[in-house]
């Protein structure tokens, strides 16, 4: 099992910046891939950007070059840093992890989805 819990979220204007924090608990040494989602009022889900073990990162094309997406293996947290914020990003955040069971001290499958409670970030215009 995992446990997600989010922070940062805020209130700040158009082209200005926030960080998200995603700190994980539980078997963390199982987890996969990390990942950040959002949802804004009305709208479905939408993936946003996500880490894997070895580092490399992936983003939704709205927020290339605007979003960085990080993971401190350390403190077992990760993080979002948004830059150049639009009205349009403002949406609950959610944090992910993908993780596979850990058993008898091997990660072994199936692996698994786990949400953190989710973070409001508004951008006003």
């Amino acid at each position: 099992q995992v446990h997600l819990v989010e922070s940062g979220e805020g209130l700040v204007q158009a082209g200005g910046s926030l960080r998200l924090s995603c700190a994980a608990s539980g078997d963390t040494a199982c987890i996969s891939a990390m990942g950040w989602y959002r949802q804004a009022p009305g709208k479905e889900r939408e993936y946003v950007a996500s880490i894997i073990t070895d580092g490399t990162t992936y983003y939704t094309d709205s927020v290339k070059g605007r979003f960085t997406i990080s993971r401190d293996n350390s403190r077992n947290t990760m993080y979002l840093q948004m830059n150049s914020l639009k009205p349009e990003d403002t949406a609950v955040y959610y944090c992910n992890a993908d993780s596979f069971a850990l058993d008898q001290g091997l990660c072994v499958q199936p692996s698994s989805q786990y949400w953190g409670q989710g973070t409001q970030v508004t951008v006003s215009s």
